[in-house]
């Protein structure tokens, strides 16, 4: 059985542009989601091109491409949950992004919400995190929007979680944030994000360029996945 799941879900998810890992989460979810102790990972691969001309913020097609991404990989996910209920297992949809109406209060606050795609991802072996806060996948890169799905019974064997960066010495994202979010420590999983990385800042600035650049009330800049050597061809 689960091997048809696996089977449907790559079909829905080819591999030349998806990255797909498999989770063990018990004990590191918000209690909300206690009775999820596995999760799926999806890594969709973004278009080298349009990162590649990035160089001040966010362009117009990387904003198109954002959205478009976001759209597909919240279609992908709603799918897949339905494939796997259909099988008799329980599986919930987390989307590569949320509507503000569907934040609560404390997301305001903090930026974080109840689960954590990159979290998810770490713990399926797909990458680690970066000193700018973005997953950094092996095959991709940052160069990837993330979603997922969380399951009461495990799909497939999970993969090996990576705990610490494997960024080394590199800094180049560091150098070129223009908000200076970052103070260049490593991550690992023992590391809470605010200890190397200033979210409200990266907020504030992206806020601001992407009102400059594309006259829209939308948080994306897009520099440090294209500065990234990691990912690109």
């Amino acid at each position: 059985m689960k091997n048809k799941i696996i089977h449907e879900i790559k079909k829905i998810c080819p591999p030349d542009i998806y990255e797909l890992g498999y989770a063990a989460l018990t004990g590191l979810l918000h209690e909300d989601f206690s009775s999820y102790p596995y999760g799926i990972s999806l890594a969709r691969k973004l278009d080298d091109l349009i990162i590649d001309a990035i160089k001040d913020g966010p362009t117009p097609a990387y904003y198109d491409l954002y959205h478009s991404i976001n759209m597909e990989l919240n279609d992908k996910v709603i799918k897949i949950a339905g494939i796997i209920n259909n099988y008799g297992i329980n599986a919930f949809p987390v989307k590569a992004t949320l509507a503000d109406s569907e934040l609560d209060e404390s997301y305001a606050r903090t930026l974080r919400y109840k689960i954590s795609h990159k979290m998810v991802a770490t713990r399926a072996g797909i990458g680690w995190i970066g000193k700018t806060d973005l997953l950094i996948t092996k095959r991709f890169g940052p160069r990837v929007r993330l979603a997922g799905i969380l399951t009461s019974e495990s799909i497939s064997s999970p993969g090996a979680p990576i705990e610490e960066s494997l960024c080394g010495n590199c800094d180049v994202c560091v150098k070129k944030c223009p908000a200076s979010a970052s103070n260049g420590s490593l991550w690992s999983k023992d590391i809470d994000r605010d200890e190397f990385y200033d979210a409200v800042k990266c907020r504030n600035y992206c806020r601001t360029i992407s009102d400059k650049l594309l006259n829209r009330d939308i948080s994306i800049c897009g520099i440090c996945v294209s500065v990234c050597p990691k990912g690109r061809a």
